[in-house]
């Protein structure tokens, strides 16, 4: 049976523990136990914690990739993510360890997943498995009746079950997308309170696989489904851990093989890394599959999440907007932890029971999402010193938001020098131009450094601007017309 009550705390505690205490001698049986505050965001049933909910709005993301990338793929084909076990009340669902070596009761599932992105405004962008596990997979305990699956540390599902695997995964989208009267699984959304479909454009396959034979049969099989059961969604596929070597070379060759429409990139590197591959995108060929940065950061000694890392962060993210006709999405990972319950530094967000902690690397992001613009502005730079190692520590974006007319220039200095600047928007027309400046700047060791906000003089298009040591700036140009 299920059992509701609301409980009223009559005191704070950091670290409170339900206690539940049988008032008869007898044998109890206790499946499950789920608290929630009576205020959740957006007031959503089983719904969000509203400051961490809130955090991540505030970075005005424009999608949202889930369940993440070891969880979706799992450690062993047994544990690979079934979106099905996640959905339907709480009490049925399905809970799941995964690699890192937590639990998840899965109270937040995709339908929770699907309402949070709507909420936010931002497309959701579901990763299912390609049929493989995590090739870190610790564990393989499902065999076929004629196959062994566990191939060297990537196995897959048997053959005989890619079918219902495949299925598995048209029926995501049809619970997403699908009539609320005529599909099946259309049918359990609008049971589930949500009769309008949630118009799902993306999905992707795979993360961080190794492109092996197990791999990219079971792959294309899935990719063909997709393309020839719903053709308007984006399939995006993998191009395995890094940024280069063997995986990354045979993923692009299977992508342009198979014409899959966008691939996805993941890379943690140091600092120096970004500053020194600033024209990383620049030379890629524009006919192939666009690129989804699903993974990357910038990581020093130690895995700080300083003003540095944030810096780094902030100018390659210039030349990735350069590249805005190549690169479509990008996102910083890992996103959330739980203070004394990491496996992985750094994050983003860290947060306890009472408080949410936003990193430094977090304003980068929620700079870069409230200022993206609809169009770029070509750029040049130039600079009274012509050292190679300073022109790189430069960087500048320009780009224009067509539903406000506002012209928005990020400017990145990673010198530990102030440079005076002149900006010159050429061939732009201000007429009664007021703007607001937004800086990021502190120590390269500082962990607690967040943006400020100010009024902005400018009275023409072409202004002074002197840019700190070790910051980043963004300058938003109002009642702008014409060009």
């Amino acid at each position: 049976k299920k059992q509701k009550a609301v409980l009223t705390a009559t005191a704070d505690a950091a670290d409170a523990v339900l206690s539940v205490c049988p008032q008869m001698a007898g044998k109890y049986a206790l499946d499950m136990v789920s608290l929630f505050p009576q205020n959740t965001f957006k007031g959503r049933k089983n719904g969000l914690r509203a400051d961490l909910a809130q955090t991540l709005a505030d970075l005005h993301p424009r999608f949202v990739r889930f369940p993440g990338g070891c969880v979706a793929h799992g450690d062993g084909v047994d544990n690979i993510y079934d979106w099905k076990g996640s959905i339907g009340p709480l009490e049925a669902r399905k809970p799941l360890r995964n690699l890192w070596g937590y639990h998840q009761t899965r109270g937040l599932g995709y339908h929770e997943y699907f309402l949070f992105c709507e909420d936010m405004g931002a497309e959701p962008v579901p990763v299912l498995a390609a049929g493989v596990p995590c090739q870190n997979s610790g564990t393989c305990a499902h065999h076929s009746k004629d196959e062994l699956t566990c191939m060297g540390q990537q196995g897959g599902v048997p053959m005989e079950e890619m079918d219902q695997y495949i299925q598995d995964v048209l029926d995501l989208i049809e619970y997403a997308n699908g009539d609320a009267r005529k599909t099946v699984w259309g049918k359990k959304r609008a049971e589930a309170g949500h009769p309008k479909p949630f118009n799902l454009k993306f999905i992707g396959i795979g993360n961080e696989d190794m492109i092996t034979p197990v791999f990219v049969e079971r792959f294309k099989m899935i990719f063909d489904a997709v393309k020839a059961k719903h053709p308007e969604v984006t399939v995006i596929g993998t191009t395995g851990p890094f940024y280069e070597g063997t995986d990354y070379e045979v993923g692009w060759d299977l992508a342009t093989e198979l014409g899959v429409p966008m691939v996805d990139e993941h890379y943690y590197v140091e600092p120096g890394w970004m500053i020194h591959n600033q024209e990383y995108y620049d030379h890629y060929d524009r006919s192939k599959a666009k690129v989804y940065l699903g993974e990357y950061a910038a990581h020093l000694p130690g895995r700080p999440n300083n003003v540095e890392t944030a810096l780094a962060e902030a100018l390659y993210l210039t030349a990735v907007e350069r590249n805005g006709d190549v690169v479509e999405m990008t996102s910083y990972a890992p996103l959330l932890a739980k203070e004394g319950h990491t496996q992985w530094n750094p994050d983003l967000i860290y947060f306890n029971n009472t408080e949410v902690r936003p990193t430094v690397g977090y304003y980068t992001q929620q700079m870069y999402g409230q200022n993206a613009g609809t169009e770029y502005l070509s750029s040049t730079v130039k600079l009274n010193n012509g050292w190679d190692a300073v022109k790189k520590r430069v960087g500048v974006s320009v780009v224009k938001d067509a539903n406000t007319g506002d012209y928005i220039v990020k400017l990145v200095n990673m010198l530990p020098v102030e440079v005076s600047s002149q900006v010159k928007l050429d061939g732009v027309t201000l007429v009664n131009p007021s703007a607001t400046k937004t800086i990021l700047t502190g120590d390269p060791k500082d962990r607690g450094a967040k943006p400020a906000s100010s009024d902005f003089k400018v009275e023409g298009n072409d202004f002074s601007y002197s840019m700190p040591a070790y910051s980043f700036t963004v300058i938003r140009i109002h009642q702008v017309v014409g060009k």
